[in-house]
């Protein structure tokens, strides 16, 4: 794996930080009704995705989520004024405002979604990785789902077919605790989600998601594997996000103590404490980061709020008419 070093550190605390101040900007713009739909947000889970890319090749390595995914694309190196203007449904977004909050999507920097249905990224992440072993890309595609999604057969259809064929693909579970809001406790008679993996004799155990280098020694021993020909991985991070599972979740499941609790393990205030104890960083310094993560941020949103809405015709260019369609009313 690939050094955790003085700069790593600086590039998680400022990276991290921008992406919860980012969804933290977008979760006032909600409720001013400038976002709309659904929104889910990351906050608390940042550790899963500034440890993977660590652990990734960006030239070449794909990631593909579910609906929760504003800021993965970010990290991957797509540019945050484009993900903010998607989200305002503007002309300037990712998919020129038609996709919005759950499909934020980037070919060009290998983010494959974005996908709103529960567990329908799962067999379309090891399609992408079977793409690659067909064509010896060298790639590894890295399928993430949450704890809700494992309950969906397609995860077993595609476990199986996954390690029949040894896929190049890491299938990793952000157990957040609740799915949409019923605890994994309630849904199923084991809470070890990794484990569903040995079903399949899969390499699979449980990851500490709260923190960036557990993370990132995970997933980099999974890719390895994946490029060596040896096939798949299942990873359970057990995170914990602070927010309810969208903007209109009451959260009646859990207290507040709860999330308190959680709190107290942030993967930005642990990455902080580390930068401070090894003298990283002073704590001035640190203050730059925090002021310029703040400029980033409202950079993002005016250019989202000056951005035009697409005009209507690009709604129906996103659609085609088949002339000669063969199964129309008329010609039945």
């Amino acid at each position: 794996m690939k050094k955790v070093t003085k700069e790593t550190y600086l590039k998680w605390y400022e990276d991290m930080l921008f992406w919860r101040k980012f969804e933290d900007k977008l979760a006032a713009v909600y409720i001013q009704q400038k976002v709309r739909g659904f929104l889910h947000l990351y906050n608390g889970q940042e550790a899963v995705l500034a440890g993977s890319l660590h652990a990734m090749d960006l030239s070449k390595d794909k990631m593909i989520t579910a609906y929760r995914n504003h800021v993965q694309p970010i990290g991957m190196g797509v540019d945050p004024k484009r993900v903010m203007a998607e989200l305002y449904g503007k002309a300037t977004g990712t998919s020129q405002g038609l996709g919005g909050s759950m499909h934020i999507f980037s070919k060009e920097k290998g983010f494959y979604g974005g996908h709103g249905i529960v567990g329908g990224q799962i067999p379309l992440g090891a399609g992408m990785a079977f793409g690659d072993k067909y064509h010896e890309t060298g790639a590894v595609t890295l399928c993430y789902m949450g704890d809700g999604a494992v309950r969906q057969g397609s995860l077993h259809e595609t476990f199986n077919l996954a390690m029949l064929w040894k896929l190049p693909v890491v299938f990793i579970c952000e157990n957040n605790g609740y799915a949409m809001g019923t605890s994994v406790e309630r849904t199923a008679n084991h809470t070890d989600i990794w484990k569903l993996g040995l079903g399949y004799e899969m390499p699979c155990g449980p990851v500490d998601g709260m923190n960036p280098v557990k993370v990132a020694e995970a997933v980099d021993e999974a890719i390895q594997r994946a490029r060596r020909g040896d096939g798949p991985t299942f990873l359970e991070m057990k995170t914990y996000r602070y927010r309810g599972h969208s903007m209109s979740d009451a959260q009646h499941y859990r207290t507040k103590d709860e999330v308190a609790e959680y709190q107290k393990i942030d993967p930005i205030t642990q990455v902080k404490e580390i930068i401070l104890e090894k003298k990283y960083a002073s704590e001035d310094e640190i203050a730059e980061i925090d002021k310029r993560v703040k400029e980033m941020v409202k950079e993002c949103e005016k250019f989202a709020e000056e951005s035009p809405f697409p005009e209507k015709n690009v709604m129906y260019d996103a659609v085609y008419e088949q002339e000669d369609y063969p199964f129309l009313p008329h010609k039945l």
